[in-house]
């Protein structure tokens, strides 16, 4: 990021996933740590993925269906919430498929007036960069109105477990976070060892707001279980894990594609 922002004018990061989770860790962890601040952010959303949120299967993605486009919409808005939540400025960039009707563009353009924000129809996969002009003009168009105020969700000196709390209940819709005894001793542990300023990282599923996969859309007053939690003193936060979820492997020193080649026939070695 620090690259980028001395190389160009305007700097995109693509965090990962959701509000509730690349986003989130973004805001909280990495601009508290490289001194960031946002200038906006930019949802990219389709059209399947809110019907799915809406109770669609996976199979029937493709025919138009309203009534579960509307009741998806609450997910966008969670995430829409969520963002503006930092003081940031959002537009949504809606992924175009070939499925897509009008009638559901339409009201995924209706339903974001009334959240307050701009959707733009991004069509980079079909049109290369032309397709993509329109989303970054707009980009452009809001950051150079200044209205970014950018600001953390808690504050460095919030014992460890209420920025777990804070995340849960602001974020993610939760109403309580449950731990064990023995999870919550080791809070206090981490927090009593003179670490409680470092911030937070949520490990959890990102089909859901909750650390249920199969709870789909907005779901609110949810317990966030914590299965456990871990010091990384020398990345300087604190991984909290949520429900049943892998984290990713840390890279080993030598990469495993200097082990792979192709020889003169094509052959290529070194993969296993």
């Amino acid at each position: 990021t620090r690259t980028a922002m001395k190389l160009a004018d305007y700097v995109v990061t693509e965090a990962g996933f959701g509000s509730d989770l690349g986003a989130e860790k973004f805001m909280n962890i990495v601009c508290r740590k490289g001194g960031f601040k946002p200038d906006a952010v930019v949802i990219v959303a389709t059209i399947r993925s809110l019907k799915m949120n809406g109770g669609v299967a996976k199979n029937a993605l493709t025919v138009e269906n309203l009534d579960a486009l509307d009741r998806g919409m609450a997910n966008l808005e969670r995430h829409i919430r969520n963002m503006k939540g930092f003081g940031l400025p959002v537009v949504v960039a809606l992924n175009h498929f070939v499925a897509d009707t009008q009638a559901e563009l339409k009201l995924v353009m209706e339903r974001c007036a009334a959240f307050g924000v701009d959707v733009v129809e991004s069509k980079v996969w079909a049109e290369g960069g032309a397709g993509g002009e329109a989303l970054a003009e707009k980009v452009v168009e809001i950051i150079e109105k200044g209205e970014a105020s950018f600001s953390y969700l808690y504050e460095d000196s919030l014992p460890l477990w209420q920025k777990v709390e804070s995340i849960a209940q602001k974020i993610y819709g939760a109403d309580t976070v449950q731990a064990d005894k023995k999870i919550r001793d080791k809070f206090q542990e981490i927090q009593d060892a003179g670490y409680g300023n470092l911030p937070v990282c949520m490990a959890k599923t990102q089909y859901s707001f909750s650390s249920d996969p199969n709870l789909l859309g907005a779901p609110s007053g949810f317990d966030l279980q914590v299965r456990d939690v871990r010091l990384a003193a020398g990345a300087e936060f604190v991984i909290v894990y949520c429900g049943d979820i892998m984290t990713l492997p840390g890279l080993p020193k030598v990469p495993a594609a200097e082990h792979i080649d192709v020889d003169s026939s094509g052959k290529i070695t070194g993969l296993f």
